[in-house]
């Protein structure tokens, strides 16, 4: 199917750019405004019959999206670090209020923390933007990765394995390789090693990796799971589902490498897939086909991570 999709264009750099919701790579303001959604970019489910939010139709992610478009155009500075490193619940809650009154993002006064941590470090090292990090870096992924783990806490999302520790990064991941798909790769989006980038170790992918048989989950794990319990952040089963998750995608990225390699006749190059277009093309999937797969669980977690 990934092969397929190469061919089709369905996984493609270009699917970024071309959302309504995400910035265009034109717009001045498109790396700090993604800098604030890959900021804000976590734990988007509810419980049970609790009220989804929603922002102009959407849900999850997407309404993030919509949230923060529909604050730039209000001329609200949400991608200026000077107004949210010191915006308040009050604020922030108006900016990101959903169609229905009742329904709140989960997490707002995580997502408040993270705003005000991430936007003092941009203004007091940066000159009050994310673009000052990515020029220190050298068009290297890895350097920018480092940088935004180091420096913003709130994006270093490491654990303890068996006395290892396990660096994941979801969120710091996603954000180079959203300015990577942005750019297209060019410009502010040049990196000479993006490869390194792996998939977004979140929630979503693993019902579509269980879904189509890549990933199998244990009986035990499996009763957890569909009875809704929440997994403690950094437990054996938590970290096992997001670790398997980054290894599937690893071993479907080398083999389509591989097929592009045996079949030239595709009029393919090995540098169109990587983990970051598996996985966008994945999550894309899972939204299509969200209703074939409800019946699948995803593990609940409580985190600013993912």
């Amino acid at each position: 199917m990934v092969l397929e999709g190469l061919k089709t264009r369905a996984v493609h750099i270009d699917n970024f750019s071309q959302h309504e919701l995400h910035p265009n790579e034109h717009d001045p303001r498109a790396i700090d405004w993604i800098f604030v959604l890959d900021t804000l970019n976590f734990c988007f489910w509810t419980d049970g019959d609790d009220t989804k939010w929603k922002v102009s139709g959407y849900t999850g992610y997407f309404a993030l999206c919509a949230a923060i478009k529909r604050a730039v155009h209000e001329s609200r500075l949400m991608t200026d670090p000077k107004f949210y490193s010191t915006i308040t619940i009050e604020e922030l809650s108006y900016i990101l209020r959903g169609d229905d009154e009742s329904a709140k993002i989960p997490l707002l006064a995580e997502r408040l923390q993270c705003l005000h941590e991430v936007g003092k470090v941009l203004v007091e090292e940066y000159e009050g933007t994310f673009v000052n990090c990515i020029k220190a870096c050298d068009n290297s992924a890895e350097k920018l990765l480092k940088l935004v783990v180091t420096k913003f806490e709130c994006f270093r999302d490491v654990a303890d394995y068996r006395g290892h520790k396990v660096s994941i990064y979801k969120r710091a991941q996603i954000l180079v390789g959203d300015i990577w798909a942005c750019y297209r790769g060019n410009g502010l989006g040049l990196f000479h090693d993006i490869e390194i980038i792996t998939m977004f170790a979140d929630y979503r992918i693993p019902q579509v990796l269980v879904h189509f048989g890549a990933m199998r989950y244990s009986n035990p794990l499996l009763d957890t799971l569909q009875s809704g319990t929440h997994l403690t952040p950094g437990s054996l089963a938590e970290l096992e589902i997001r670790g398997c998750s980054i290894e599937v995608i690893e071993r479907v990225r080398d083999e389509v490498k591989s097929l592009i390699r045996q079949y030239p006749n595709l009029a393919l190059r090995e540098s169109d897939c990587n983990a970051i277009l598996i996985d966008h093309y994945l999550w894309d999937y899972r939204r299509r086909h969200a209703g074939e797969l409800e019946s699948i669980p995803f593990h609940k977690v409580k985190s600013i991570y993912y």
